[in-house]
């Protein structure tokens, strides 16, 4: 597995780590220590984590040096020296931590999917419900707060944010010009959500970055700075059961709109259908909408336009209930998380919300 990392997976995306990689598959004793995490923990990129974690803290000096420096052989042998000595220390981050992939194009492909949420419901301000946050960084709760520019020329949010999307658009359709309604409400619901303003989450997230990246952490670092700017309420705890304390922390006066990117894929089937109950249940009192980012055939009631679940790509969805009526449909595709972007909706016209549909 490592050798396969090393030489396949981060050989064109990080020498550095392809080099590590490879080493710790030829250290016998290397493997030995990384065999005392459980099984689903002893993933390189984990493991790799781990180890960045601990020099970014000034626990293993020699690994900060050699890959602030950029030395793939010193990386690899005090990697490998490292592991040995703190092996325990290791394991025990790489157990507690969950690996944070902090990908910022999700909010290329939110932005537009809830202002087109606002404008089908007349609503003049939105209270954002992110369902998995942590996977995001909370950056989905602050997607207003953002620039983005489009491969076709178009751009929406904040030019003068300190954090600057792109994203390359597939098709000649254009993506809606809408800005997003004011954000009167930022909540984050999550079994483990990360708390930017605390200096150990905040590490772990740049952990996870792979250290000879550097436009990815400087990009990081903007993201970080912002959302400690206008730190979300956070809900610990499992997301389904905590959305009616979620809906209850938007203003009645403002549409909650629940965002789901990549994250009801680790949630068992029963889950997202009582998540998609959820809803209607909000819905029985005021309009809610769901807009997602997920696998295709992931999120119930979204259609999948004849797409192969394994088509390598992502369907973004767009739900608006009001009581007993919803509309729910697939407004665009994405490929590698947000970088691009296929926007299909019509949203030049008035809409009607139609019937309910039981989920599929």
């Amino acid at each position: 597995m490592y050798r396969h990392f090393g030489e396949v997976d981060a050989a064109e995306e990080s020498p550095l780590y392809a080099r590590v990689a490879v080493a710790l598959s030829e250290s016998d004793e290397a493997l030995r220590a990384i065999e005392a995490a459980p099984a689903r923990k002893r993933h390189p990129t984990v493991i790799l984590a781990a180890l960045h974690d601990l020099a970014l803290a000034g626990r293993a000096p020699a690994v900060a040096a050699a890959y602030a420096a950029a030395d793939c052989d010193a990386a690899a042998r005090a990697a490998i020296d490292t592991l040995l000595q703190m092996a325990d220390s290791v394991v025990a981050i790489a157990v507690r931590r969950k690996l944070r992939t902090n990908e910022t194009g999700r909010c290329a492909v939110l932005y537009p999917a809830i202002a087109e949420a606002a404008r089908r419901v007349g609503a003049s301000a939105v209270g954002l419900i992110d369902v998995g946050c942590s996977a995001g960084l909370n950056l989905n709760l602050n997607v207003d707060r953002v620039g983005i520019t489009y491969s076709n020329g178009q751009s929406l949010g904040d030019p003068s944010s300190p954090v600057q999307l792109s994203s390359s658009i597939v098709g000649d359709r254009p993506l809606p010009t809408r800005a997003m309604p004011e954000v009167v409400a930022r909540v984050g619901v999550d079994l483990d959500p990360v708390d930017v303003t605390d200096a150990d989450d905040a590490r772990w997230l740049r952990a996870c970055l792979w250290p000879d990246q550097p436009e990815r952490i400087a990009r990081l670092d903007a993201a970080i700075a912002l959302a400690a700017t206008a730190p979300p309420l956070l809900l610990r705890g499992d997301p389904v059961d905590l959305l009616p304390d979620a809906f209850a922390r938007v203003p009645a006066d403002a549409l909650p709109v629940v965002t789901t990117t990549w994250a009801l894929s680790s949630f068992r089937l029963e889950s997202r259908l009582r998540f998609w109950r959820r809803l209607e249940e909000a819905a029985a009192g005021r309009a809610v909408a769901w807009v997602s980012a997920e696998g295709v055939g992931v999120a119930p009631s979204i259609p999948t336009l004849g797409d192969r679940r394994a088509s390598g790509h992502s369907i973004i969805g767009l739900a608006v209930l009001d009581r007993s009526a919803v509309r729910a449909e697939a407004v665009g595709r994405c490929w590698s998380r947000g970088a691009l972007l296929a926007w299909l909706a019509d949203s030049s016209g008035p809409v009607r919300v139609g019937s309910s549909e039981p989920p599929r």
